[in-house]
């Protein structure tokens, strides 16, 4: 009895099925005809059921049963494969293997015995049972069993086998990325059991800015207190259907007041937090920084945003890409710490920032790697605190660890930084936005280095990035409620 065994992806070779025996080691795949094919022949592969396997097949089929993709759907908290999962492994054996290429499907029939768990082991094999000459049809019995050695599933399937032999290269698939979103899941779960914070949104006359306003009351993120002409704000709240019963409004004549006034009530204690609206950032930015009635201290305002990149294991901070146009070397003090101090609010215990510039060595000629050069140092002499700083290092170091030792850099932030500090705004807005478009990255943003945290919404934002920057504000929010309590005792 010949046999056919195979472990996806990869495939011993053999006188039939896969065979990696092409020019430059490229894999073959060649069929079993017709005529070749014996009673009681065997082929088998073996596949593990990974999440990312269960959530393409989600993805693929349209079948968003919770069972297969909620590990809290169900009482013991496991989430299960889809049946059919299995049965397309059977596909794969009698498509690659036995017969082969060329061979076109005519029935099946499956029984399933027991679920596939994740992370289980499932072995699929197919026998040949008879054939019928005239019709060059074979009919396999299938079998699916787990690592223990338990059927998983059982059937029978009919196929036409191929007549005419075939063997070439297989064909080069393309590369699948799961994408998930869990970083700012994650943040949205550290909100749960913290208060809902005043916050004064400022200007909300569209409905961007309005709609993100109450999205984020009605995830228990913010107590919105909507800051504009009133007339206008409920205009808008009709048109677009949106419920704003519940919330205080403070009516002010146009876009400069609802400016003012909103930094005061951060300013007097009433709002904890300061929400930007349908009105310019440079108009509220400007209250804030005013010296007598803004929400200055002593540190340089900071716009930090947090990334959650796919490919990348950990939250990404770049700062700064949005305040700060041509951040002088005193301005880049400030500029890290705040984000040395958001990514310790958001878990890092010792954050790793990584100073990037154009290359890793220092160069008289470009005057980031000399600035990097010296913050370095600050931190040495402890004039930066709480975090592990780096640079110069280009974006490939910064983030690869391949990258660094195939360059020699030794360090303890190269290839796995959590905090980006680019040179000026340029860089780091053109970073930011390219994480986001090309390599599908959350994005959440928050203005550091005032009083209470700053939150800067954009109109392209979707709802995630909204109700994302604004638990980056409650967290923040809830580090400075900590502090204070911990300085008055």
């Amino acid at each position: 009895m010949d046999t056919v065994t195979a472990a996806l992806p990869v495939v011993p070779a053999g006188r039939s099925g896969i065979v990696p025996t092409g020019k430059n080691g490229s894999t073959m795949i060649e069929n079993v005809t017709f005529e070749e094919i014996r009673i009681g022949q065997q082929a088998s592969l073996s596949r593990r059921l990974t999440m990312s396997d269960i959530e393409l097949f989600a993805t693929v089929s349209g079948d968003l049963n919770p069972s297969h993709v909620d590990e809290n759907y169900t009482a013991d908290h496991k989430v299960v494969g889809h049946g059919m999962w299995s049965g397309s492994l059977i596909s794969a054996v009698l498509g690659t293997l036995l017969p082969g290429p060329g061979t076109v499907y005519v029935g099946q029939d499956l029984r399933f015995e027991r679920p596939v768990l994740l992370g289980d082991i499932v072995t699929v094999t197919v026998t040949a049972r008879s054939k019928d000459a005239e019709r060059k049809t074979v009919v396999f019995d299938c079998l699916a069993a787990n690592q223990d050695g338990k059927t998983v599933a059982t059937g029978v399937a009919e196929v036409i086998a191929p007549t005419e032999k075939f063997r070439r290269a297989a064909a080069e698939l393309p590369q699948v990325q799961v994408i998930r979103h869990d970083g700012h899941e994650l943040m949205l779960k550290k909100c749960e059991s913290l208060p809902p914070v005043p916050t004064a949104v400022v200007h909300p006359c569209d409905e961007s800015s309005l709609r993100g306003a109450v999205e984020a009351a009605e995830a228990n993120l913010i107590d919105p207190v909507l800051v504009g002409p009133e007339a206008k704000i409920r205009s808008v709240a009709d048109t677009y259907g949106l419920d704003i019963s519940r919330y205080r409004i403070v009516d002010v004549a146009h876009s400069h007041a609802s400016a003012e006034t909103g930094v005061r009530l951060a300013r007097t204690g009433e709002c904890e937090a300061v929400m930007k609206g349908s009105l310019h950032t440079d108009e509220l930015m400007g209250e804030v920084v005013r010296k007598e009635t803004g929400l200055r201290t002593g540190r340089r305002l900071s716009h930090v945003f947090v990334m959650n990149v796919p490919t990348y294991p950990r939250p990404l901070l770049i700062t700064d890409a949005a305040i700060n146009i041509y951040p002088t070397l005193e301005d880049k003090v400030s500029i890290v710490q705040n984000a040395i101090d958001l990514a310790k609010v958001l878990g890092t215990e010792v954050p790793r920032v990584a100073i990037l510039s154009a290359v890793e060595t220092i160069n008289t000629k470009i005057a980031s790697t000399l600035e990097a050069a010296a913050l370095c140092k600050m931190a040495d002499r402890g004039q930066i605190t709480g975090g592990i700083l780096d640079g110069p290092l280009a974006f490939d170091n910064a983030i690869s660890r391949e990258a660094a030792i195939t360059k020699g850099i030794k360090s303890e932030v190269a290839g796995q930084a959590d905090i980006l500090l680019v040179p000026d705004l340029e860089a780091g807005n053109m970073l930011a936005k390219q994480l986001s478009f090309l390599a599908h990255a959350d994005a959440a943003g928050i203005v550091l280095g005032a009083r209470v945290p700053i939150i800067l919404t954009s109109r392209a934002d979707n709802v995630r990035t909204r109700l994302a920057s604004c638990a980056v504000a409650v967290l923040s929010a809830a580090a400075r409620r900590r502090g204070a309590a911990a300085a008055a005792e």
